[in-house]
């Protein structure tokens, strides 16, 4: 005896006992009612596995129309980035209702600063 972990093993199993337990029906007659409701419970568990395996092609299909879309829509507000700094120009604070920074102008690094010598005390 096999213990199947898969859902559709599961539901070949239980369609093992259905059928022997019908092939065995004149000596199992007390079986009757538990053996109908297996039947309708492998039924119902091979119909959600042909769902789950339509929604799982469906994702895929969803997933890569996403992806076209995501990807279509980061190209165009990049677009949209540039042509809003030229339209308003680089340093203009209107640039920071889009999100976008506005220039203000380069650091001086360390070494370009003016060097300011302390007064000596004596």
């Amino acid at each position: 005896m096999s213990k199947e972990t898969t859902y559709a093993g599961m539901l070949g199993d239980w369609e093992r006992w259905v059928t022997a337990l019908l092939a065995d029906g004149s000596t199992a007659g007390h079986l009757e009612v538990p053996r109908a409701q297996l039947e309708s419970l492998t039924v119902r568990g091979k119909e959600l596995i042909q769902k789950q395996s339509e929604l799982t092609a469906s994702k895929q299909d969803t997933s890569k129309e996403l992806r076209k879309l995501i990807i279509e829509g980061q190209r165009l507000v990049t677009v949209l980035r540039v042509a809003v700094r030229q339209h308003y120009g680089i340093d203009s604070e209107k640039l920071a209702r889009f999100g976008l920074q506005p220039f203000r102008g380069r650091r001086r690094k360390a070494d370009e600063l003016p060097v300011i010598e302390k007064p000596k005390t004596e």
